[in-house]
């Protein structure tokens, strides 16, 4: 398998727990929300696998000057949405990267290519928080595809990506743990009944159950309530917290799509922590029994649920508002 690029230790991640998750650097946010996603370019663009292992493939190209990170780490077999940003020398993201993924068991043939497809995560002004306006390094946007896992076990994963001139340049990615056992609800799954945090148990004082400067509007629905009555937008994160940097970006992301579609689903905002701080002597971190209910080992995490209560999507890391409005229109 070819050797992970030096530069990957220039690039924020962070472990929650076990899992990778994403940090993406950037030089500001905000703007306008209606960025145009970048298509993904042709699977027949880059290298037919044709029984070839990832090091014949990587054979093609030259080693890449940047690192391709994920925003997951629970995969299962079949097709799975993998999010990933892509990163130069000096952390900088780079979001017009011609790019596709190929995957292996050790030593076998590949799977691929699985291009991908470029999403903002940008809001319009009236969305996008301080939290996130005032942090250097949130998120921008990420890359997405599909990649199809056949069987459990681990996969090498591996990243090549098209320069302008139709060369190839290689990079290794974290390898997938494909089918490892996890307590998170999976789509078709029932949602768990927890109940989440209210403005009335806090006597209106959000900044006990919320991180984001200033509190979003997402914390007048108790997620009990409305479970298995009407769709649901449940968002388990911790904007000014979250070491991945992509928290802010989603969680204006989702209250942006809450004041364009009021009325197609309940909209929750669940935060992390008790007492909104992290702490390494009390177990899970000091998590809040919600996120532990669900099963969950990083942050953030998207659950989309339908009126029967079971879940429609569900997504580790960052999301646009485009793949949130094709959520909501799956269950509304």
């Amino acid at each position: 398998m070819p050797a992970v690029p030096d530069l990957r230790n220039n690039v924020r991640v962070a472990l929650l727990a076990a899992p990778l998750v994403l940090a993406l650097a950037a030089a500001g946010c905000g703007g306008d929300s209606d960025a145009v996603t970048a298509s993904a370019p042709s699977a027949s663009d880059f290298p037919d696998p044709a029984g070839k292992t990832l090091e014949q493939i990587a054979q093609e190209g030259t080693q890449a000057d940047v690192a391709v990170a994920p925003t997951e780490s629970v995969f299962s077999t079949g097709k799975n949405r993998y999010g990933f940003g892509v990163f130069g020398v000096n952390g900088d993201p780079k979001e017009d990267a011609q790019v596709a993924l190929y995957a292996s068991k050790a030593g076998k043939p590949a799977v691929g290519p699985f291009p991908a497809e470029v999403h903002s995560l940008k809001t319009k002004g009236a969305y996008t928080s301080a939290t996130t306006s005032n942090d250097p390094d949130a998120a921008t946007a990420v890359y997405t595809t599909t990649v199809d896992f056949p069987s459990k076990g681990r996969w090498q994963m591996l990243a090549m990506i098209e320069d302008d001139n139709g060369s190839f340049e290689y990079s290794a990615v974290q390898p997938a743990n494909v089918g490892a056992a996890n307590d998170i609800p999976d789509v078709g799954d029932p949602a768990p009944a927890i109940h989440t945090p209210t403005a009335d148990d806090v006597g209106g004082d959000l900044s006990k159950i919320d991180t984001r400067q200033p509190p979003d509007d997402m914390h007048d629905t108790d997620f009990a309530d409305v479970v298995g009555k009407e769709p649901v937008v449940l968002l388990f994160a911790t904007p000014a917290l979250c070491q991945s940097r992509v928290c802010g970006p989603v969680v204006d992301i989702e209250e942006e799509v809450k004041n364009e579609r009021p009325d197609d689903a309940a909209y929750i905002h669940m935060e992390i922590y008790n007492d909104n701080q992290p702490d390494a002597s009390k177990p899970d971190n000091n998590a809040r029994s919600q996120v532990t209910d669900f099963g969950l080992m990083s942050e953030p995490w998207l659950f989309v649920i339908d009126s029967d209560g079971k879940v429609s999507t569900r997504i580790e890391g960052a999301f646009s508002a485009d793949e949130l409005n094709e959520a909501l229109d799956k269950v509304s």
